[in-house]
């Protein structure tokens, strides 16, 4: 867990219930030191580009938090630069909810999962919503080629802050094409173990003849 990442969750009651529970002193390090700039290093940047869905928790201006699933192909949510994310906005069933949050309250948090290999990623940024007219160039990079869906906005989320969530209790899960791998995978340890007993049979036979 980065430092910047203690410093924006571990508020005063959170420390105060860490305390409480006797893990405060293993995270007081954590908060010890100023928080720094955020790099997306190249394990962030490829675990993001690999995926096809996230969770996303906006804030209303009445204060709830609002949890949205959020899918498309795979790297949809893109790696504008090592502290900058961002995605298309497709258009879905028109309730606006998170997009009328971030109007109000720019702050965003994300949770990106790999259920195949139990891994988590959280992330913790900043919104700036933009319109085609306002940078089209922009949305070229947020677009997903062949993907026949309307943008309506660019999601543009600066990082603060991101914490890798260790796997315990994570159930790995799999998709069609990866349960298709793991099935190519197995046919041909099957076909290589075939072809090993012919030969130790082959092997047998010519011992036997002599």
């Amino acid at each position: 867990m980065g430092s910047n990442f203690a410093h924006l969750a571990f508020t005063p009651a959170v420390q105060a219930m860490q305390a409480r529970q006797g893990s405060a002193a293993s995270y007081a390090r954590m908060l010890g030191g100023a928080a720094t700039p955020v790099h997306l290093g190249e394990d962030e940047s490829a675990f993001i580009a690999a995926r096809d869905s996230f969770y996303q928790a906006s804030v209303s201006e009445t204060g709830w938090p609002y949890v949205q699933f959020r899918g498309g192909p795979a790297g949809f949510l893109k790696v504008l630069d090592d502290h900058t994310i961002g995605y298309a906005d497709f258009r879905g069933n028109r309730q606006y909810v998170s997009t009328g949050n971030f109007t109000g309250n720019d702050r965003v948090a994300l949770i990106l999962m790999d259920y195949a290999n139990r891994a988590r990623l959280k992330i913790l940024g900043r919104v700036r919503l933009v319109d085609a007219a306002e940078d089209a160039s922009l949305l070229a990079r947020l677009e997903m080629p062949g993907y026949r869906a309307r943008v309506e906005r660019g999601v543009v989320i600066t990082v603060e802050a991101f914490d890798w969530n260790c796997p315990q209790h994570i159930t790995p899960r799999f998709t069609r094409e990866e349960l298709g791998q793991s099935d190519l995978a197995a046919r041909e340890e099957i076909a290589r173990l075939r072809a090993e007993l012919v030969a130790a049979k082959r092997d047998l036979a010519r011992l036997q003849g002599r």
